[in-house]
């Protein structure tokens, strides 16, 4: 049984950092890219950030560039996403993201339905 389980999301103000982090299990990790999606009340889902396999190449949303950064574990087979001076407008529930393949890096032009698994989100919310 394939799962995704994030954690790390929480309520914090304008300026804050967090760190979420995604466990897999029942894959074998270092076949899937990962990605960070995120949905907030009203909007779509909408891309936030991707890494391959190794972690070498990564993709982010214009909106969250320079701010986020997504890492991955091989060893202990999770990704993680640290995000500094979030702001309200980053409110949002965050979704774990695999997509089977080494080099299918998810993009910003990736479509859902290039998502081979998710997870069920984890809710992070930035007072002003």
């Amino acid at each position: 049984q394939v799962q995704l389980v994030e954690s790390g999301g929480g309520l914090v103000q304008d300026g804050d950092s967090l760190r979420l982090s995604c466990a897999a299990s029942g894959v074998t990790f270092s076949l899937f890219s990962m990605g960070w999606f995120r949905q907030a009340p009203g909007k779509d889902r909408e891309f936030v950030a991707g890494i391959n396999w190794w972690g070498d190449i990564v993709d982010y949303a214009d909106s969250v560039k320079g701010r986020f950064t997504i890492s991955r574990n091989n060893a202990n087979d999770s990704v993680s996403l640290q995000m500094n001076n979030l702001r309200p407008e980053d409110t949002a529930v965050y979704y774990c993201a695999a997509k089977y393949g080494r080099q299918n890096l998810l993009t910003a032009a990736s479509g859902l339905n290039e998502v081979t698994y998710w997870g069920q989100g984890t809710q992070v919310t930035v007072s002003s």
